[in-house]
């Protein structure tokens, strides 16, 4: 029995040593969910995407030496992210903010504020992995599906069902360009893609540490420089240390990768270039996406007539001529469809979560750390009067209002001032719920009943 036993000692060894290099790759597997696009029809929703981006964005054209050395080093994690083989292709914007996104497919995107504000090769590598890790796991095309199945009737769902995804999203206006609800992600989308793209980095020889590092960095600096990035990438909570764990699961290394002189070219490249920042860049692209607006639009106004909205967090009414973005799990935006200009929310409210820098932190300073997140990524927003005590539904809470510059312009071209109404109350575990109703200054009187409605019906879970 001995001798047999030490037999099979050593031959679960041998094994484990043979098989062992298989799995070097790609330890985190991908998630799979709800998704009603096929393969072939994702390709080609990122592709149509990618050439409404090419018209809309400053991209610099793949014989540029910047743009041929991110594609080179994009070839290099793509293959090693596992799942789907998608068609990736890698661009750079000539953009100033530090930025970078991944379309449904293959297509990511550079700014070059992000080459500006990496150190090394191992950071820029970081922010590619996480994106690349974004086209692996179908956040996108996912997102939309929920949104989908969600504005789809139930009385006609086998007869649009078989017109396939793309014309559906056709059909209920949804797209994945520049500045698209479903190219922000959620935390959890977020942590999906920290834990995937740390597989991706160490498989390429990187540090993935690296990768925390640099949004760790961006998020410390906050003012200017990072504030859509830190929008489309939420913090999931604890990054560095998740993606530590991650990396006590792989077999130890000592050589790895952190800078090139390739990337040292090419910073100093980037260095002396005077790339364009995001106003005028907006002011360049097609003019239909601003719409002028000297009254309500008759769309936008709410009906009398509300249904019920249930979340996992909260349940709330909202005027039915409104339409949702997304989910029961993730931050959801209440809107009239028609009245959004460069997919900015110009009337509704955006109802979401945030998590204060200390569980503990009382009610009033929750929400001045709240209020410092979002003029982080809204500079232009000011507070009017002071913040007032009152009660929703019976729970404590905190109102705000605020002045900033509207999505909208009149009809001589000009920024209309927007009214922003905060309302926010603490949860159980700590964080707070919050609501932005929103309507340009001259329009917030006539839309304030549907929007007290509205809280008076919020019932938190």
């Amino acid at each position: 029995m001995r001798v047999n036993s030490l037999a099979t000692w050593w031959l679960v060894v041998l094994l484990a040593l043979c098989l062992g290099p298989l799995r070097l790759e790609a330890r985190v597997d991908p998630t799979h969910g709800f998704d009603m696009f096929s393969a072939q029809e994702e390709v080609q929703a990122g592709q149509q995407a990618a050439s409404q981006v090419g018209r809309k964005l400053p991209l610099l054209p793949d014989s540029d030496p910047i743009t041929r050395y991110v594609q080179h080093l994009g070839a290099q994690l793509a293959s090693h992210a596992p799942g789907e083989k998608w068609p990736y292709s890698f661009h750079v914007v000539n953009q100033k903010e530090i930025n970078a996104f991944a379309l449904p497919g293959g297509p990511v995107y550079v700014n070059l504020g992000s080459i500006r504000a990496a150190d090394n090769e191992a950071e820029l590598a970081g922010v590619m992995a996480h994106e690349i890790s974004h086209v692996v796991q179908r956040h996108g095309t996912r997102q939309a599906s929920k949104q989908m199945m969600a504005q789809m009737p139930l009385t006609i769902l086998g007869g649009i069902m078989g017109r396939g995804a793309l014309a559906q999203m056709t059909a209920q206006g949804i797209s994945f360009g520049v500045g698209s609800y479903f190219l922000k992600n959620s935390r959890k989308a977020e942590s999906e893609a920290d834990l995937l793209g740390t597989d991706i980095m160490y498989d390429t020889g990187f540090d993935p540490h690296a990768m925390a590092q640099f949004f760790d960095k961006i998020e410390k600096q906050g003012g200017t420089r990072g504030p859509q990035f830190l929008s489309d990438h939420p913090n999931p909570g604890n990054r560095a240390e998740a993606v530590s764990r991650e990396v006590a699961t792989l077999p130890r290394r000592s050589n790895y990768r952190s800078d090139s002189p390739e990337f040292r070219e090419i910073k100093q490249r980037v260095s002396g270039m005077n790339p364009l920042s995001a106003p005028p860049i907006a002011a360049q692209q097609d003019p239909s996406g601003i719409r002028a607006a000297s009254a309500p639009e008759s769309d936008a106004s709410p009906s009398a007539g509300m249904r019920s909205f249930s979340h996992s967090d909260f349940q709330i009414s909202y005027p039915e001529n409104w339409r949702i973005s997304g989910d029961q799990n993730s931050a959801v935006t209440i809107a009239p469809q028609n009245v959004v200009s460069q997919n900015s929310v110009a009337y509704g409210v955006m109802i979401n979560d945030f998590e204060p820098e200390h569980p503990n932190a009382s009610l009033d300073q929750a929400t001045h750390d709240l209020l410092a997140s979002l003029r982080q990524s809204n500079p232009d927003l000011r507070e009017i009067g002071h913040d007032e005590n009152i009660r929703v539904n019976g729970m404590a809470g905190k109102s705000v209002d605020l002045i900033g510059a509207s999505p909208l312009q009149d009809q001589r071209g000009r920024v209309l001032q927007e009214r922003d109404w905060l309302v926010a109350t603490k949860r159980r575990d700590g964080s707070l719920l919050y609501l932005v109703f929103i309507a340009p200054e001259k329009d917030f009187g006539s839309f304030r009943p549907a929007f007290e409605q509205m809280l008076r019906s919020l019932q938190l879970r």
